[in-house]
């Protein structure tokens, strides 16, 4: 037994990295895409899908490809997925009337990451209705390396099964295989069928060369190529009298390879239910996958999925009598899945600019001369991340803000794959300690963004979220199960981990990391950029104190967000919430409060990693942070914390509006339980004529003279996240500690949670997605979707995993 635990933790310490990084190496890491594989190698194999039509002639013109609220889709949803294993997608297309499903499957095996295999199957939505559609797989090579089609050409479109073959240094000797299935018809009869007859029912094919960098674009380059050759085909049949060939007929590839390719396609056409293959095989493997793999596979990845979801994310009693317990099960597997299936590797570089400023930040420019000598936007140096994403179809890209929200839901699922995905954020603080707010790598993720937003600006905040994300790591280290309580068993971190004995060990998948040794490690290793970032953050966002003769008790302990323009304070997340007229002199209580967490939470990893002295340090700074709270942003007139403004005879006044913002100090639990401030803060969140609602808390409370106006992004709306931390609140803290709200608490945790729950899963049922968003009058989702970012929380809210 001592043998095993000796060799567990060789595993789970440094040399356990390597093993972790080939456990994630492949993944679905093309988000932005209905269906993209790829691994996390910043110039490598790229593979995608593509379906349209053939009913018409005009379906071609809406191709399916990168995830699109246009293409009016009645959902796409991983019902399952597991980093490490795989998962299963269900697409509904009710314009071409096909539900497609895509199952992925990783297969361990060799030196280079293993291999992977993928169905690809479609039946009609509705069976009495036709259901032709042609689908487009294709692969495509960057940087080192090469890719050949082995399978011998036909001018005529090929039958059997097709190879590739290829090789980079990194996935070194590998082949790719598409496989039919059993059962595939093609259409045949119509006009002209005889013409065509000698390419129905064939896989027709493109080899193309791409410039480096390029491979992104490839449904553009390949349906180039396909109706070049269509009109072509289409020219004699333009007289309408004589009938005109079915669509399936004229839209085809042209069965063509060019010199020097390094992006191939492959297209199939299909007259009603159908399914294809397709299998990666990395020559060290050794290995042959065949459909039975997927067949075998793809069932004990559902039957497994299925028990440890249960296991983790079990449905509470309060829920599990409902009649619909099975439904709220799916859904939850479902949002939880898509935040997965949802992360992306991205690899680029990105547009910063020095030297912008607004008038009211200047100031900060003229003491830093660092910035003098900037001469405007510019690219930066390419950079890789592996990120969760909030929107596939809107926001496909890494959201700091919203990092630290996803990395709660995935690390209490895979706590391993949320370490990878924390440590690629740690990698991007840069020697000055900043981290942009949008990682907006490479050209792919450019075109899906706005130019006003593309340009990163280094003296540009965002909440520090990823120290949510820390702070849950650590908890998760401290509850790993050894009996039943650490007190028990006379835990000590600081104990030799060799004498815990093997049996007392969590061994569920995507736990290595939860021993105390490497999680000492790995703390360790993220310390230092966390400082660096933390210093930044309290050096570039500091708030002015006694240029106004504000009273407090520290000298130091303000904060104001820098970026803000007249209307928007887009860098404190909360984009068009009421604030003051920009100034030199305001003072946001939201990242004042944001600056204690993140105090706190450096407190609590130099403990782990025995830092002693900055412990004291930090403690120091967050004891004063908390007072600061109280002398700058409590407002007693109108008993609630606001922001802090400067008059036109620099006087200091407070800027309230009641809302999320008025929230802070209370959801992030900085409040004692028996602050008297408690009091007037649970009647604000409780009452209608302010926050509370049927469907979750108001952004902005429903009697200001703004709520629901302008843009109304954060005036009213009921957001998941901002709740969630409320939920937090409430049920780790106020309604569990003794105290003189303790029942009010309690009272209004159960009705939010019920509230939150019922309301977003009704609109799953309804629309057939989780939303960026919510009416707070009707409770409908709105704005982007499918959200399955911080929206995906619920699953947390319905378990109680705060």
């Amino acid at each position: 037994m001592q043998l095993l635990w000796l060799l567990l933790l060789s595993i789970a310490s440094p040399a356990f990295s390597s093993l972790v990084n080939d456990t994630y190496l492949w993944g679905t890491y093309r988000p932005n895409l209905y269906f993209g594989i790829r691994p996390r190698i910043p110039q490598s194999l790229l593979t995608g899908l593509m379906w349209f039509g053939t009913q018409d002639y005009v379906s071609i013109s809406q191709t399916r490809h990168a995830c699109d609220q246009g293409d009016q889709l009645q959902s796409y949803t991983w019902t399952n997925y597991d980093p490490r294993e795989g998962g299963v997608q269900v697409i509904k297309d009710a314009k071409n009337n096909v539900q497609l499903t895509t199952e992925f499957l990783k297969v361990a095996g060799g030196d280079h990451g293993g291999n992977w295999a993928a169905r690809i199957k479609g039946e009609p939505l509705n069976p009495s209705q036709p259901m032709r559609i042609s689908t487009i797989f294709y692969l495509g090579l960057e940087g080192l390396g090469g890719i050949d089609m082995e399978t011998d050409e036909e001018e005529n479109g090929l039958e059997g099964d097709i190879k590739f073959t290829g090789s980079s240094p990194e996935l070194d000797d590998f082949s790719i295989r598409i496989v039919d299935g059993p059962n595939n018809i093609a259409v045949t009869g119509g006009p002209h069928y005889e013409v065509f007859k000698d390419r129905v029912g064939k896989t027709h094919f493109i080899g193309q060369p791409v410039p480096a960098g390029n491979i992104w674009q490839a449904k553009e380059s390949i349906l180039q190529s396909l109706m070049k050759r269509a009109q072509e085909v289409i020219a004699p049949y333009r007289d309408p009298a004589g009938g005109i060939p079915d669509p399936s007929y004229v839209l085809q590839l042209p069965d063509e390879i060019y010199s020097g390719s390094n992006l191939y396609a492959v297209q199939k056409s299909f007259d009603g239910e159908f399914q294809f293959d397709v299998f990666f095989e990395s020559a060290s493997s050794k290995q042959t996958l065949s459909s039975s793999t997927i067949d075998e596979g793809i069932a004990a990845l559902t039957n497994s999925f299925n028990r440890r979801f249960k296991k983790v994310f079990p449905t509470p009693s309060d829920f599990a009598s409902s009649t619909k317990k099975d439904a709220l099960e799916a859904f939850s597997q479902a949002i939880t899945s898509n935040l997965i299936g949802g992360v992306g590797y991205f690899y680029g570089n990105s547009i910063i600019n020095e030297k912008f400023s607004y008038e009211w930040d200047e100031e900060d420019e003229a003491e830093d001369g660092s910035a003098s000598e900037a001469k405007g936007p510019r690219l930066t140096e390419p950079k890789k991340l592996l990120t969760a994403t909030p929107s596939r179809s809107f926001f496909p890209r890494g959201f700091y803000w919203d990092e630290g929200f996803h990395l709660l839901h995935i690390g209490a699922w895979d706590n391993d794959f949320s370490l990878e995905i924390l440590k690629d954020w740690i990698d991007l603080i840069d020697e000055n300690g900043w981290v942009a707010r949008e990682q907006i790598l490479g050209e792919e993720a450019r075109s899906k963004v706005p130019a006003e937003f593309m340009t990163q600006v280094p003296n540009y905040a965002n909440p520090p979220t990823l120290t949510v994300a820390v702070t849950a790591y650590i908890n998760r280290i401290k509850s790993v199960s050894l009996g039943p309580s650490d007190a028990d068993l006379g835990m000590n971190f600081g104990m030799d981990s060799s004498q815990i004995p093997f049996a007392q060990m969590k061994t569920e998948p995507g736990s290595l990391s939860l021993d105390p040794e490497a999680a000492t490690a790995f703390l360790k290793s993220i310390y230092k950029p966390l400082k660096r970032h933390y210093d930044w953050f309290r050096r570039t966002q500091r708030g002015q104190i006694k240029q106004y003769a504000r009273k407090a008790r520290s000298r130091t302990e303000a904060y104001r967000w820098r970026g803000r323009s007249d209307k928007h304070v887009l860098t404190s997340g909360m984009d068009d919430y009421p604030r003051g007229p920009p100034h030199a002199g305001e003072l946001h209580l939201d990242l004042i409060s944001w600056m204690a967490l993140f105090s706190r939470t450096m407190r609590e990893i130099s403990e782990f990693v025995g830092e002693h002295d900055d412990a004291i340090s930090y403690g120091e700074i967050e004891k004063a942070i908390l007072d600061n709270i109280e002398d700058l942003h409590w407002n007693e007139e109108q008993q609630m914390y606001c922001d802090a403004n400067v008059d036109d005879d620099d006087e200091s006044y407070h800027v309230c509006h009641r809302g999320y913002l008025s929230l802070f100090p209370f959801m992030l639990s900085l409040l004692p339980p028996d602050s008297p401030h408690l009091g007037p803060i649970l009647d604000m969140v409780r009452d209608p004529e302010h926050l509370w609602s049927d469907y979750g808390l108001r952004s902005l409370s429903a009697s200001h003279p703004e709520y629901g106006t302008g843009e109304n992004y954060w005036k009213g709306p009921v957001w998941i996240q901002m709740n969630y931390l409320v939920l937090g609140a409430l049920h780790n803290k106020y309604a569990v500690e003794e105290g003189p709200y303790k029942l009010r608490a309690q009272e209004i945790y159960r009705e939010l949670r019920k509230n939150i729950i019922e309301n977003v899963f009704k609109e799953y049922e309804r629309t057939g997605y989780v939303w960026e968003q919510y009416d707070p009058n009707t409770g409908h989702g709105q704005r982007s979707h499918p959200f399955t970012g911080w929206t995906s929380l619920v699953t947390l809210i319905l378990t109680e995993k705060y």
